[in-house]
């Protein structure tokens, strides 16, 4: 069986914990390689401005490309429609084949949250998921098993390097001029500069 890991997201920027989280992932699942699904519609974004998907395609390519372990898939990007998880995983389960077991890589905060998730019961069957601890969160797996039946059974739970940055916080660092060096890629920081992310409303990549 082939062993593969999916991370998705709306890598709005990608940071250095996204990186790291997909790294230690690979190496203590002992996977062949991870793809980043970038999100072309993210559902939990739907009211927010998000930059357009061309521009965070660019950056995720730029981020990755040291590292041969890292692809980039477009599943989310190229089809329409809100990009639920358990769609992801489910139409990379087809291209894939079912020789395929896929883990799926998320960071505790999100973990904290799937139960308000789309479809949280299916997505654990479709795939393992491999959670990251993230400075400042604590799950209550009880309270998990109840919300999402079978869960205890279809997760890990891993430990990485403390990376504590936020996209968000990313974003605002950016609006009000302060560095971000060493928080995102050289690549994506000078990206960023380039097409003047995050300071004002951006245009798709010509």
């Amino acid at each position: 069986m082939h062993r593969i890991g999916v991370i998705g997201g709306t890598f709005d920027p990608i940071h250095y914990g996204h990186l790291a989280a997909a790294e230690e992932a690979r190496v203590r699942m002992n996977l062949e390689r991870v793809l980043f699904a970038v999100a072309g519609m993210p559902p939990h974004k739907l009211n927010e401005e998000v930059t357009p998907l061309e521009h965070r395609l660019a950056m995720v390519s730029l981020a990755i490309a040291s590292n041969p372990y890292f692809e980039i898939s477009r599943v989310d990007a190229d089809r329409p429609g809100p990009s639920y998880t358990v769609d992801t995983i489910s139409i990379l389960q087809e291209q894939l084949g079912q020789e395929t077991n896929i883990h799926f890589v998320m960071g505790l905060d999100s973990l904290v949250e799937l139960a308000t998730w789309h479809q949280p019961q299916q997505l654990i069957q479709l795939c393992r998921l491999v959670v990251a601890r993230r400075p400042g969160f604590e799950i209550d797996m009880a309270e998990l098993e109840a919300t999402v039946p079978g869960i205890s059974s279809r997760m890990e739970i891993i430990d990485m390097p403390e990376v504590d940055i936020s996209a968000s916080e990313l974003q605002r660092r950016v609006k009000e001029g302060l560095p971000i060096k060493y928080q995102v890629p050289e690549e994506v920081e000078r990206y960023i500069k380039k097409y003047e992310l995050y300071r004002r409303p951006v245009g798709i990549v010509s």
